[in-house]
């Protein structure tokens, strides 16, 4: 949202369901000019069909996303991801809107350690989870309304994005707020597995240029050559605050974890002109950190409930 405010001269509506994960502070300082929101839940077919209407084009970013949260509860990600995405292109397809879907690395399911491939537009679907599953699913239902009934949209498939105004339940906003609170990071098993990473800015630009510039029906993987591990990710998240780098402890590993996303983002980059901005994941991550830092009361209120989730779940 900030990225296409600043960017562009488009005015946004931004439809929430707010649930915990949202944040109506997010939109703090945005030009009300420019944005309009709406409270409000993507699988209400007559708001969804009101707002899909007058809209140019629909940016679908919205899930259920938290990984735990689907092996504790997948019901929601069902109604959300896959529901929600079937009333939203229904209604696309009744005002002949243009489309864009934002989906995930995760539907490809993972890779070894050791294996130098990478994720590509072709390769097959293998989700592990009830999140990568309904996210596949929300694909595969694009993919069909496209065919089937010419709804002019494309879609992406993102790797993990950091920055600022990420919900302190995903990996690296959880650890910085536990190093500031005081608390020790926590790690799953061994800390091996390996993420993408990039930054949601340059996610946010990728998406404009796919907008723009994309071809109707078409995939485009979105990565930032970001590999790095979740042990390593850690060690620098203590490191820039001045703690030791082994000040974390070990929890039990998530079930089904997946070992290794990596994305090769060349089609992007080659035929719609689009690179990264963020390209070194250190500063990015600096960047990040001290966003955190000086925005506490952003987070703080999300933080407890958080955590005693994760308590909850035994993480």
């Amino acid at each position: 949202m900030h990225h296409v405010i600043e960017h562009t001269e488009h005015h946004v509506t931004v439809l929430d369901k707010l649930t915990y994960a949202g944040n109506r502070a997010s939109l703090a300082g945005l030009p009300d000019a420019r944005l309009t929101f709406v409270q409000g839940d993507i699988v209400d077919a007559a708001l969804v069909d009101e707002l899909v209407a007058a809209a140019d084009a629909v940016v679908h970013y919205a899930a259920e996303s938290h990984n735990d949260n689907s092996l504790d509860e997948p019901r929601p990600f069902v109604d959300t991801n896959v529901i929600g995405t079937f009333t939203l292109l229904e209604a696309a397809r009744r005002h002949g809107t243009r489309f864009h879907h934002i989906s995930t690395d995760e539907v490809y399911g993972d890779l070894e350690l050791d294996d130098p491939a990478r994720f590509t537009e072709t390769t097959p679907y293998n989700p592990s989870s009830p999140y990568s599953s309904t996210k596949a699913g929300s694909d595969l239902l694009v993919r069909a309304w496209v065919r089937s009934f010419g709804v002019p949209a494309t879609l992406s498939n993102c790797s993990n994005n950091y920055g600022p105004y990420q919900h302190v339940e995903k990996f690296i906003p959880r650890q910085i707020t536990n190093v500031l609170r005081g608390e020790r990071p926590k790690l799953y098993g061994a800390g091996r597995n390996v993420r993408d990473w990039i930054h949601a800015d340059d996610h946010s630009a990728a998406v404009l240029t796919i907008l723009e510039k994309g071809v109707i029906g078409e995939t485009y993987l979105i990565g930032a050559d970001g590999e790095k591990n979740n042990k390593e990710v850690v060690e620098m998240i203590l490191t820039a605050l001045g703690q030791p780098a082994d000040a974390y402890d070990h929890v039990v590993d998530r079930p089904g974890h997946d070992l290794r996303y990596a994305i090769d983002s060349s089609k992007l980059r080659t035929e719609l002109g689009w690179a990264p901005r963020f390209s070194d994941f250190e500063a990015g991550l600096a960047a990040t950190i001290a966003w955190y830092r000086d925005n506490e009361a952003w987070w703080a209120p999300q933080k407890d409930a958080t955590e005693a989730r994760y308590r909850a779940q035994g993480q």
